[in-house]
């Protein structure tokens, strides 16, 4: 009886081990923006919505009519006969309902009270679709183009790059648009997103996932977005002050083995070998699976300047034609990430703590005083002051006038600005160069990573560089992966991580240990002549994935079924 209970006892801590103790990392960051259903509607092709302060209209495409709902409860108060066969988009400027139609050049402004256009004027686009009233002016889409408006005569104020346009890829459908906190939100229902835009560039501000597959009409109410799902009819709504500042989806379970050699091909003997293999650590985007696994066991770990650890390996008298080689294995679980981040919301530089004052010192490849970095940062910055806004502005001067080239050799910051090409890590001092003239902390991630497959092999790496944000902390900041065409990729790694990294270095500048690379490094001594040559790669293979409940994590932990 005694040997059952210890056997039974060992289970239950297995399974404890397997789901509980994961389960508890995994709840500390939501899956998912929390949309809330608000009621469902029975209108079969739901397209524009706007809050009137009363109801909640939306425009009824198989009936041609604007449907008048109760804002609590979804009831239908009110339907009037459209201006048009197939009315899209709805905004409401205090007196008047403003609809665009599909079939119509025009953009019709109907008084809901009487039941009678009042108003038409010419639409600056052959197919508009979603509209809204900013408290000034009309906005509208046509999927390729976002359009500012006069409701005098049609005028456009300027237009810019709806967030997926490329310039050369089709036009989607942006069924929704809303004014909301200074910003214009955009629903995309082929891209299943919501889009929160600066109404005077069109950059991208934010990405929400939808809450449903075909995001229709966005209405306001209070600080609060409404938005029609066509597929599941419904309404849907969230606080836009709300929202949580880091959403982790997509786990992804991956198997790393790390491997460096030395290999001495003489003709004298290398008298000391040392290699040193950053250590990962638990990060938003990774945990962690049980312990880190080296061969050999390495001589010690150090810790540089920067916090960042490292295994320390040592080898004396490497002869000719011998290899020193050692490896690391990592097992981890890598998530997507996906930052909200406000810019409203951003404290002043001012108010940083003291230690991240040591991110924005001077380094050689950064050359911060250098009058071409000076020069430039004045260029992209102008007079913002708000520390995000500043960081994306310096970001699109760098995607100006910059392209991917990896062309060899880690040249210093203005000399990579002036040429106008280079690598991933050339980017990175750039962005960080830059951001460090304009006072916002920045440093760098360096990574190995999953090359497609989950089984892949890496040995070119990558390095993105971070900024640091009062009030926030520390984002990911891609500069080079966001060097794209449209709004949208130009935005997203400069708010986003997506699950295909093991993080293993972290570093304000050059290491004392690695100096300005990252991963690992290897050093060696000579008396004489010896050619030695460096290999360096990191071998990916699908991890077996957590438990998802008690039942599964009792299988695992008793194949056979007949444990006691």
């Amino acid at each position: 009886m005694r040997r059952w209970n210890s056997n039974k006892a060992g289970i239950l801590l297995l399974l404890q081990i397997l789901f509980f103790s994961s389960a508890a990392v995994s709840s500390e960051y939501p899956e998912k923006e929390p949309w809330k259903h608000v009621f469902d509607i029975g209108i079969k092709r739901a397209a524009g919505a706007v809050y009137d302060g009363k109801f909640i209209w939306v425009s009824d495409l198989v009936n041609s009519m604007l449907v008048a709902l109760d804002p609590e409860t979804g009831d239908v108060k009110k339907e009037i006969r459209a201006p048009g066969p197939r009315p899209v988009g709805l905004a409401w400027d205090g007196r008047l309902l403003w609809v665009s139609d599909r079939e119509e050049k025009f953009l019709f402004g109907v008084d809901p009270a009487r039941e009678l256009v009042t108003r038409r004027i010419e639409s600056p686009c052959e197919q508009c679709m979603g509209l809204a009233w900013d408290g000034n002016y009309l906005w509208t889409s046509d999927g390729k183009k976002i359009h500012q408006l006069t409701t005098e005569d049609g005028t456009t104020i300027r237009s810019f790059s709806s967030p997926p346009f490329t310039g050369k890829s089709r036009a989607t459908e942006q069924l929704g648009i809303a004014w909301a906190r200074g910003s214009l939100w955009i629903s995309d229902r082929h891209r299943d997103r919501v889009y929160r835009v600066d109404p005077q560039n069109g950059m991208v501000l934010d990405i929400l996932s939808a809450p449903g597959p075909y995001a229709a009409g966005i209405a306001v109410i209070g600080g609060s977005l409404y938005l029609v799902d066509r597929e599941k009819k419904g309404v849907f709504s969230i606080d836009t002050g709300g929202i949580p500042m880091l959403v982790r989806s997509n786990p992804r379970v991956e198997d790393l083995f790390v491997v460096y050699e030395l290999g001495n091909f003489g003709p004298d003997t290398v008298e000391t070998s040392e290699i040193f293999i950053a250590v990962p650590a638990n990060l938003p985007g990774q945990e962690i699976r049980g312990d880190i696994v080296f061969e050999p066991p390495p001589a010690g770990f150090v810790v540089d300047q920067w916090g960042q650890k490292l295994a320390r390996f040592v080898v004396k008298d490497l002869e000719k034609s011998n290899t020193m080689k050692v490896s690391m294995r990592v097992s981890a679980t890598l998530y997507d990430l996906r930052y909200h981040i406000d810019p409203g919301s951003i404290k002043s530089l001012s108010s940083m703590p003291a230690r991240m004052r040591r991110y924005l010192a001077d380094g050689t490849k950064y050359a911060v005083r250098h009058p071409f970095i000076v020069k430039s940062v004045k260029e992209a910055v102008g007079k913002e002051n708000n520390a995000y806004r500043k960081m994306r502005l310096i970001a699109k001067y760098i995607q100006d006038r910059m392209h991917y080239e990896l062309a060899g050799g880690w040249n210093i910051a203005p000399t990579v600005l002036e040429r106008g090409s280079g690598s991933c890590s050339e980017y990175t001092f750039v962005f960080i160069s830059m951001c460090r003239a304009a006072g916002i902390p920045a440093r760098y991630s360096g990574a190995i990573v999953v090359r497609g497959d989950d089984a892949s092999s890496d040995d070119i790496f990558h390095r993105w560089p971070e900024v640091y944000l009062p009030g926030v902390g520390w984002i990911p900041a891609d500069v080079q992966h966001a060097d794209k065409p449209s709004p949208e990729d130009s935005f997203d790694p400069l708010s986003s991580l997506v699950n295909r990294f093991v993080i293993t270095t972290s570093s304000g500048g050059p290491s004392s240990v690695l100096g300005w690379t990252y991963n690992g490094a290897a050093k060696f001594t000579c008396k004489g002549r010896c050619h030695v040559v460096e290999r360096f790669w990191g071998d990916w293979s699908p991890g077996k994935k957590p438990a998802s409940s008690v039942e599964e994590a009792e299988k695992e932990a008793c194949p056979s079924g007949k444990c006691p």
